[in-house]
């Protein structure tokens, strides 16, 4: 990160996206292991639930709409009955093992990730043997927020299912709050609830900023599924070679996108410390961050993080 701290505030739009940038290029080789480790097989279990769910879903209502003109009773009908029956049941499972497993995968990703851009923040010399075995220690705290935030989703959806018109704007807000969260719980003392707090109040004066940037990538990121479900879910019409070279395409580009993506919400999560004058103290972060892979985990605390408060 080519800027000092109290210049980062002053980073805007086109800025975050050219300091990611920049982060990515320098560790070039660092970051394509830790894509090809994680955030490929990530993005390849997301492509194949859609590809297996849609498969599924289709069968399931062809069935029930050749079961709705079957006299009940008869024995087509016990057994389209039965064939949807077991046909619910395995997408139910696929789904439950889908979820596990993008949940598992997304976390360690995001720890992996923050942690090499973090150390590159520092000037740390890091390897990628040092990445994977700093990743499971910090699995717990990353959990716990994680739950935090699914609990406190699950409730406004709960409380707010009917308000559709104003659902939209708020979610976008929700989740552009959210974005330092993985940083927080990695970097500072704070985790679960408390950090989630700690993140509504950092990203105050910067959320017009995080909202335009998470509406980019997510916009970026639908263009992608539905390209990738016109042509390869969808393109039965098409070359059998074609589809395969449009999955393999769109692959690609998610898992640039993901990337990319976790290290612009680490950029963002300096610009908004900047902001607040909350400026990081690198050598204090530096052995912060070694001592993870000392084995034993010391938490960076707010008194260290912050040079100076104004």
């Amino acid at each position: 990160m080519d800027r000092e701290q109290e210049e980062m505030q002053f980073v805007g739009f086109f800025g975050i996206f050219k300091q990611s940038y920049k982060i990515i290029s320098s560790s070039r080789e660092l970051f394509a292991k830790i894509t090809l480790a994680l955030i490929l097989p990530l993005s390849f279990i997301y492509l194949v639930h859609l590809e297996v769910s849609s498969l599924f879903s289709r069968n399931i209502i062809l069935n029930k709409l050749e079961l709705n003109h079957s006299p009940p009773g008869t024995a087509k009908f016990e057994k389209l009955s039965h064939l949807i029956s077991h046909e619910t049941v395995y997408l139910s499972l696929f789904n439950a093992a889908y979820f596990t497993l993008t949940f598992i995968l997304s976390l360690l990703s995001l720890a992996a990730v923050v942690y090499t851009t973090a150390c590159i923040y520092t000037a740390r010399d890091l390897s990628f043997n040092q990445v994977i075995s700093v990743v499971p220690k910090v699995w717990k705290r990353l959990l716990v927020t994680f739950l935090c935030i699914f609990v406190v989703t699950f409730v406004y959806f709960l409380v707010f299912f009917l308000v559709l018109v104003a659902c939209g704007a708020v979610s976008l807000v929700l989740i552009s709050c959210g974005i330092p969260v993985g940083l927080i719980k990695i970097m500072e003392e704070v985790y679960g609830f408390a950090a989630m707090v700690k993140s509504k109040n950092l990203i105050k004066g910067k959320i017009w900023l995080a909202i335009s940037i998470t509406f980019i990538l997510s916009l970026a990121g639908g263009l992608n599924v539905i390209a990738f479900q016109r042509l390869v879910v969808e393109g039965s019409s098409m070359a059998m070679a074609n589809r395969f070279v449009y999955a393999i395409i769109c692959l690609l580009l998610l898992s640039t996108m993901s990337l990319f993506r976790l290290v612009i919400e680490t950029v963002i999560f300096f610009v908004c410390k900047s902001y607040h004058r909350e400026n990081i103290d690198k050598t204090v972060l530096s052995d912060h961050l070694e001592v993870y892979l000392q084995g034993e985990y010391a938490p960076l605390k707010a008194k260290d993080v912050q040079l100076f408060h104004v």
